[in-house]
This record gives C-alpha cells, sequence and structure tokens, in this order.
C-alpha cells in the first residue's frame, strides 16, 4: 500500500508514493508547461501500469496548483508548499533549523525551531537566483545545466556580478564575457551573486541555524551549494530526494490524514484517460466578484475553485 504526493509548479509537477515505511518507491518529474491537468494526466498514465488504484491509500497535493490537483486526483489533504517542504524534511531529521528551497521560479527560507516552523518568507518578486534563470544563463553560455555546478567549483577567483536583479546579473555577466574572464570565474561569481541575492532579499532579517537543508531543482548545483556554504560559514545538506521534498511532504501529510479518518478521496489512475476542459465565470454573490473556475471531466462538472468564501469549492459544481 502506498501514499500518493503532488507537487505542482508553474515550471515542474513531481509525483511521488511512498510505502508504509515512508521510503520513496517512485518519482516522477514532469514539465508543467502551463497545463497542470495535462502534466498530471501523463504521471498518472505511467503508473496506472505499475499499480493499482486500490494500492492507494491516500494522497496529498502541494504547490501553486493544488487545488486544481486536488479536485483532479480526489485529495486527502492539500497543503501550502512552506508546510510540505518543513513536513519532508523534518521526516529525515528533526534537528532542522532552516530551509532554503530554490526552485524553477521562486526561492523560499523556512525557519524552524523545536519541529515547529516560526517563519518563512519567499521571493516572488525576482527571479535573479531561481532555476529558470540559471537555466537561461547557462543557455546563454552554451554549457549544459547539469555542468554549471562543476564549471562554478574550478573557479580559483568568482568575478564580482550584481546579483540583485535577474536583468542587472545577465548585463553584467555579459560585460565580465566581453572583458575576457573565463567561463569557470563568471559562473562561479554567477553564484556568489545568486546567494547574496538570496540572503539580502529572501532571507533578510531571518536567523539563519545550523542544520541547514538545501531542497529544490537549484540544490543539484554544487556550485550554488559551495557558495551558500561560503556565506554562512558552515556545511549544509542536500537530502537524497531534493528536487521531491514537496511532493514527499504531501504524500507524509496525507497519510497523517488517512491515519485519522480511515477512509480516502482518490479517484484512481483511470483519470490519466479521461478529458478534462476547464471554464470560469464571476460569481455576483457578493461584492469581491470572484472568478470562479468551473472542471469538468468528460462532459460532467467535478468541481470549482477560487471562491474566496467556498459557495462554490465547498461543493461539486451541478
Amino acid at each position: 500500500m502506498y501514499y500518493l504526493g503532488a507537487d505542482v509548479g508553474s515550471v515542474s509537477t513531481d509525483i511521488v508514493l511512498i510505502d508504509e515505511e515512508l521510503h520513496v518507491v517512485e518519482k516522477l518529474y514532469l514539465k508543467t508547461k502551463g497545463r497542470p491537468i495535462n502534466a498530471i494526466q501523463d504521471g498518472f498514465m505511467q503508473l496506472k501500469d505499475r499499480y493499482k488504484s486500490s494500492e492507494i491509500k491516500a494522497a496529498g497535493t502541494t504547490g501553486s496548483g493544488r487545488s486544481i490537483a486536488a479536485f483532479l486526483i480526489g485529495a486527502d489533504a492539500v497543503k501550502n508548499e512552506i508546510t510540505a517542504h518543513a513536513v519532508a524534511a523534518l521526516n529525515i531529521d528533526r534537528e532542522v533549523k532552516t530551509i532554503v528551497e530554490i526552485g524553477g521560479q521562486d526561492s523560499k527560507v523556512i525557519i524552524l525551531r523545536n519541529g515547529v516552523v516560526t517563519d518563512f518568507a519567499m521571493n516572488t518578486v525576482c527571479a535573479a537566483g531561481t532555476g529558470s534563470f540559471l537555466d537561461r544563463q547557462a543557455e546563454r553560455l552554451d554549457i549544459p545545466i547539469e555542468e554549471f555546478g562543476e564549471y562554478a567549483l574550478k573557479s580559483t577567483s568568482p568575478v564580482r556580478i550584481a546579483g540583485r536583479c535577474a536583468v542587472f546579473a545577465e548585463s553584467d555577466m555579459i560585460h565580465k564575457q566581453q572583458l575576457g574572464y573565463n567561463e569557470s570565474d563568471i559562473i562561479g561569481g554567477l553564484c556568489e551573486a545568486l546567494v547574496r541575492n538570496y540572503l539580502n532579499n529572501v532571507a533578510k532579517g531571518k536567523e539563519i541555524s545550523s542544520k541547514v537543508f538545501f531542497q529544490g531543482g537549484v540544490a543539484a548545483n554544487k556550485g550554488m551549494k559551495t557558495a551558500f556554504e561560503k556565506a554562512f560559514g558552515f556545511e549544509i545538506i542536500v537530502p537524497e530526494h531534493y528536487n521531491m521534498m514537496g511532493a514527499i511532504g504531501a504524500a507524509l501529510i496525507a497519510k497523517s490524514a488517512f491515519e485519522k479518518s480511515q477512509t480516502t478521496k482518490f479517484r484512481g489512475f483511470q483519470l490519466a484517460t479521461s478529458k478534462f476542459v476547464s471554464s470560469s465565470f464571476e460569481c455576483d454573490g457578493c461584492t469581491n466578484r470572484c472568478e470562479v473556475v468551473k472542471i469538468h471531466e468528460n462532459e460532467n462538472a467535478i468541481g470549482c475553485f477560487g471562491d474566496r468564501c467556498g459557495k462554490w469549492s465547498s461543493k461539486i459544481a451541478m
């Protein structure tokens, strides 16, 4: 028997299965490409031939697309990314005090004390330091993103690059190229600039204490890990499933929900072959005039979301 977790983000959709012993037995990384429904269906298409729907005890969702994902799969738990990442980290080590999480289009810091989230912050203004920004720079330099970190580690004298803004960082990096600096020193300097950006914006005013977990797709970049360690003055830990921690947290939360209710809303892997259509309307029930999204599966309305008061999302739309 397994528990399913889905982290639906703007760049990627991550799906994991964990067993009763909390081991990750399956993990899928899928590009969202602005179509979260299709990404979930693609993932379920891969899973339905290897697992039975009856083997899934419960399911949980997180990420920016957690609401729509919850409607589709029949989630037993729907939680924000802060909670999901914290739960996953604490499951590995109860002593973790800080989580540095950098994904495709956002970054966040989570402060924990005695196993409880006491503070957090997210970067929602500038893309500097996120995975999509690093992908763009790797493409500009004609270097595979998988090798970006190795280049940074070869740097002997990292170049000082302005990192407060993605646009300024890119233009400054181009200027340093024109001056003849080698790629390793430019990339090493870029990693250090992005760490400064993170500490001066996302983590500003936060007490960064060890143990620190580095999570999210950017944690694969050894240059970023080294730059963070240089700035902190101590080692940081990259978990084994660093890029799936949100989905793992969602699965763990779903397990807790099942243990309380002993029932599940999970709708099964057959939704991989269903036809989904989304439509929207403006609710005139009050002055908020919420834009409500209605989801149809094979021409049957299965649910709504987007309303603030729960008038529509609390019931199956008819």
